[in-house]
């Protein structure tokens, strides 16, 4: 069985603090393969998954470095994926901690439906399901694999991207009805409602369909919310070289441990709906641990099944 996932690849601009030989410091670059969606393939394919990616890139130098990347990586990009025009770019600017804001220079679109056989799990999030004209489709895409697969879902809120926040709310709401699996950090709800607590809005988004809700907290770990209970799994220490892609590679670690949990697939959502605080715990750990060796690592270069079982080896026991 496959996966697919549907959203942005972009150029990632990295620009890191430099120092200088008068002790001021200026910025030094350095580009890497991104995007939200294309992260999340690529750790899929790293574990093992079959994964195909549908997404919105050009024919030029960055769209075939992008190319490359992912089919290295055992991604199938779906095709269609590289008509446009240009391909999306982010300036990421990282902070003395690692921490990264984001420019972005994207148009975002998608026509038809993906030539694929029919997945176990669709993955989407991000700029692909709240800038127009392309989240459109994907919220129909959305609607249509609903009935077939488990579907997964962050919002990894981007707001300098959002003209209308209220609308992008809006969509986002939407997404949350027809997902069987959330996950947002910390700051994406702070963002989607600064009134109250990440565990409150959690709480509230439960009820709205998904199975799973996860919140992401950074260094002080991660809740997880079902229908059984809430369980808090705190964050693996790490020596943070960037914090670029790590949400990620939690929901890589996440969608992967469900996957080996035998829960994903439509024909397994009551089983999903009635998984139990220790199964979540465990698939919470998994995930928290490919965050975290992630963070260890400059860029997003999430962690293969290899490297990731032999930190569980050392880290679990």
């Amino acid at each position: 069985m496959r996966a697919l996932v549907i959203g942005e690849a972009l150029i990632d601009i990295v620009e890191r603090a430099s120092s200088t030989e008068r002790g001021h410091e200026r910025p030094s670059s350095t580009e890497y393969v991104g995007g939200s969606p294309l992260n999340v393939a690529v750790g899929l394919a790293r574990l093992g998954r079959e994964v195909d990616f549908l997404t919105h890139i050009g024919s030029d130098i960055h769209g075939r470095r992008i190319s490359d990347y992912v089919e290295s990586s055992g991604v199938q990009l779906v095709p269609g994926s590289q008509d446009a025009a240009r391909t999306p770019t982010a300036r990421v600017t990282l902070d003395a901690a690692g921490s990264a804001t984001y420019t972005f220079d994207i148009d975002w679109q998608l026509t038809g439906t993906p030539g694929v056989g029919p997945p176990l799990v669709v993955h989407t999030g991000s700029i692909a399901t709240v800038l127009e004209p392309g989240c459109l489709a994907n919220a129909a895409l959305v609607d249509t694999y609903h009935l077939s697969a488990t579907l997964t879902f962050d919002p990894n809120i981007r707001p300098a991207l959002i003209a209308d926040a209220d609308s992008a709310r809006a969509r986002i709401d939407r997404l949350l009805e027809r997902a069987d699996v959330v996950k947002a950090s910390d700051e994406d709800l702070r963002w989607i409602d600064p009134t109250r607590t990440p565990d409150q809005i959690a709480a509230a988004w439960l009820t709205l369909g998904p199975s799973i809700v996860v919140v992401t907290m950074g260094g002080a770990g991660a809740l997880a919310m079902c229908a059984a209970g809430t369980v808090r799994v705190p964050a693996f220490t790490m020596d943070v070289v960037d914090t670029v892609g790590a949400g990620d590679a939690f929901m890589t670690g996440l969608i992967d441990s469900l996957w080996s949990l035998d829960l994903l697939g439509a024909n397994r959502r009551s089983q999903l709906a009635a998984i139990g605080p220790d199964t979540l715990t465990t698939a919470v750990r998994a995930a928290a641990l490919s965050a975290a060796l992630t963070v260890g690592r400059a860029g997003a270069d999430l962690p293969d099944r290899a490297s990731r079982d032999a930190a569980a080896s050392a880290i679990l026991g």
